[in-house]
């Protein structure tokens, strides 16, 4: 049986989470060559983490729905849950990331919402998720999306967390993977969006300066506050982008001192994040919550 969360915004300090400077870790690799990565690490060290996002979740054409490969209630997800409720209790949120690179999630909740929808509303249910990651790699519509928000908070309330995860460029009126234009989102929605873990590599961006992600909030739509700057934590994670920790450090912290309400940074992914690697990659979290708030 799946070990249940705290509960969405559960704890008083879950409730009082920085609204910026936050650091956002994806815990997508559950498993590497075998051997359980925990996540509760981030906890019982003091990295600052903020918010750990578990991935990803697929809604497959047979109608099943899995966390990877396997479904959400496999017996090896078990230990999974529990430390993610560990670390839930210490005031981190945990969110749910759908989609991703493998695509039919998204066209499936476009055009078959109501068998589609109720599925994954099943999942943020069993599992008590804080809120979820929409990861749109695949074409869908402005409406669909927009529907996807809505019944998530209007299910599960205002305090739900729901972020999307665009390519850097989508949000300073670029190209972007999901079909449907980000500044006419968040023009329409944008009181509902939590904030955009924009990813700045595989050629849509870097942080191996301020200004990719400057040109975002000059472009004078999404603000900083609703921006985390999305980067890889290892070279080996994407073809490309990975930016060095000391040149990452160095832009983090001139983007935190720029602008107070900077939104943050998130981590693509946990399990072999630099410079720990993966006997110790929590370190990462650590340094981005230094590099921000010194």
């Amino acid at each position: 049986m799946a070990v249940a969360l705290a509960g969405p915004l559960a704890t008083a300090a879950s409730a009082q989470a920085a609204a910026d400077h936050r650091v956002v870790v994806y815990y997508q690799t559950q498993f590497d060559n075998g051997s359980y990565v925990s996540p509760k690490e981030l906890t019982d060290h003091d990295t600052g983490v903020t918010d750990v996002i578990v991935g990803a979740v697929h809604l497959n054409g047979d109608g099943s729905v899995t966390l990877n490969d396997n479904s959400p209630d496999d017996a090896k997800f078990d230990q999974m849950w529990s430390d993610l409720a560990a670390v839930q209790s210490k005031g981190v949120h945990v969110l749910g990331m759908v989609g991703g690179a493998a695509v039919g999630s998204f066209q499936r909740l476009d055009s078959d919402f109501d068998t589609y929808y109720p599925k994954l509303k099943n999942v943020v249910s069993t599992h008590h998720l804080d809120g979820l990651d929409l990861d749109v790699e695949e074409g869908m519509s402005l409406a669909g999306v927009e529907r996807v928000i809505d019944q998530l908070h209007s299910d599960f309330g205002d305090g739900f967390l729901v972020t999307l995860a665009p390519v850097a460029t989508a949000l300073n009126g670029g190209g972007n993977l999901s079909g449907f234009g980000y500044d006419a989102l968040y023009r329409d929605k944008g009181s509902s969006i939590s904030w955009f873990n924009a990813q700045f590599y595989c050629g849509w961006g870097s942080l191996d300066s301020p200004a990719g992600y400057e040109g975002i909030v000059g472009h004078g739509v999404v603000p900083a506050s609703k921006v985390v700057a999305g980067t890889l934590t290892n070279p080996a994670n994407c073809g490309s982008g990975y930016v060095p920790m000391d040149t990452l450090t160095s832009t983090v912290s001139q983007l935190s001192k720029e602008y107070g309400d900077f939104g943050g940074v998130a981590g693509w992914e946990y399990f072999n994040s630099d410079p720990g690697g993966t006997a110790a990659p929590w370190e990462w979290a650590a340094n981005m919550s230094s590099a921000m708030n010194g």
